[in-house]
């Protein structure tokens, strides 16, 4: 289970909340992450209503109904009707088995989750927003990937933050905490969507010369569409390893093998595209190889889809990347 603690700088009730959870976790190994939020803007973003929030698997499982986005002292209410700075242990425990439902509701939840949900992130699209500098900088990361096929450093993009009056690496970690992109451990990019910065399944050619890798299968598609130009797109059956390519020509996307489909899916949970459907977004060179795929892999929920389907799903969710505005 991924836990996350939103607070305010200096909360006095973090160390509280932090003490209780590990009471209330009784010995189990759960990854606790701790996230700073200053502004109401960045607070309506992670979901937060008050310090501390506490998140399950990116839900806050003590959300009032309308309260707004705060960066203000938060207070829980007990079962006798007492109010404290941080849940009690007893409602965290009930809140942790909430989380881990019995495997029948599990699935039902899994089923009423969409598939792509990672990709359009709950219909707010991958183009970052102007705020903070989060899109200049992005799009600074995605002109880099396509004149290099290499991920920036931090210090490319620092005359770009400041213009913001933010430094490079305050900007990439809210765009890795809002899934526009994945930081690793020393906090270098590893993906901008649609680019990774290691190698995939996926390579891109593009008309410069460059040629680029891709998270997935949705996000080369939707590379024609940002760039504005014909692209070409390697990729290979993971089931048996056959080469299936997209060609573009005048925006329009010429198939080999003509045969060849795509599988969109996720896996159950939450978390980044590049964690829970990157890895379940294929080329096939065919329709039974992609059934063959799913029948391997139960843990995956989705569906296959045609070729017009999945270049659109791929040009409407990264063709705005680059737009201005």
């Amino acid at each position: 289970m991924r836990i996350t603690i939103l607070t305010v700088p200096d909360c006095p009730n973090v160390p509280v909340v932090q003490d209780r959870l590990t009471a209330a976790l009784d010995g189990r190994a759960a990854g606790i992450e701790l996230v700073e939020v200053s502004a109401e803007d960045d607070a309506a973003r992670w979901g937060m209503t008050g310090s501390p929030t506490v998140l399950l698997d990116g839900t806050d499982p003590f959300a009032t109904p309308g309260a707004p986005p705060s960066v203000s002292c938060r207070l829980y209410r007990d079962a006798e009707g007492r109010t404290d700075g941080a849940p009690s242990v007893q409602a965290l425990r009930e809140a942790l088995a909430g989380a881990h439902q019995p495997q029948q509701a599990d699935e039902q939840d899994c089923c009423e989750t969409d598939p792509l949900d990672p990709i359009g992130r709950a219909g707010r699209g991958r183009r970052a927003p102007v705020e903070g500098g989060l899109r200049l900088v992005q799009q600074a990361i995605l002109r880099n990937f396509t004149t290099t096929g290499r991920a920036p450093d931090a210090v490319l993009l620092e005359p770009v933050a400041v213009e913001a009056g933010r430094t490079a690496d305050d900007v990439l970690a809210e765009l890795d905490r809002e899934d526009f992109l994945t930081l690793d451990g020393s906090g270098r990019i590893k993906a901008a969507y649609p680019f990774s910065a290691e190698e995939t399944r996926h390579q891109v050619h593009l008309a410069n010369g460059v040629s680029v890798w891709s998270m997935c299968a949705i996000d080369a598609l939707g590379i024609s569409a940002m760039l504005g130009q014909d692209v070409t797109v390697s990729s290979t059956d993971p089931v048996d390893g056959r080469p299936v390519t997209v060609t573009f020509s005048n925006g329009a996307p010429i198939w080999e093998p003509a045969a060849a489909v795509v599988f969109v899916g996720r896996r159950k949970g939450a978390g980044p595209a590049a964690t829970v459907c990157c890895d379940a977004l294929n080329f096939f060179a065919g329709q039974s190889s992609a059934e063959q795929w799913q029948l391997a892999h139960p843990e995956v929920r989705g569906e296959i889809v045609g070729q017009a389907r999945a270049t659109q799903l791929g040009q409407q969710t990264f063709g705005p990347l680059l737009q201005d505005g």
